[in-house]
């Protein structure tokens, strides 16, 4: 990886995507451009979300996941997710 890339973070707010979230994380985690991060937001799941980002994070150090302390909403998650970012776009 060329360390002039910058860092890009994906902000990605989830909430009972159970069935979802595996596609989402594998096509996120194949991208060519490498240096990113991925952050995750759970708007507090009552499935199995928690656990499938879980696996894929310990698999890759990219994935941040958080988990809010009761459900806010969309908009919410995201911001929270900007402020744990660090890339420049």
């Amino acid at each position: 990886m060329d360390e002039k890339e910058p860092l890009i973070s994906i902000i990605v707010p989830v909430y009972n995507v159970e069935d979802y979230i595996e596609e989402c994380l594998e096509s996120l985690v194949k991208q060519t451009y490498k240096n990113l991060e991925i952050i995750l937001i759970d708007d507090c799941s009552n499935d199995g979300t928690y656990q499938k980002i879980i696996k894929w994070a310990d698999k890759d150090s990219r994935i941040v996941y958080r988990q809010l302390e009761k459900n806010s909403g969309a908009a919410v998650s995201r911001n929270v997710a900007i402020g744990l970012s660090n890339g420049r776009f």
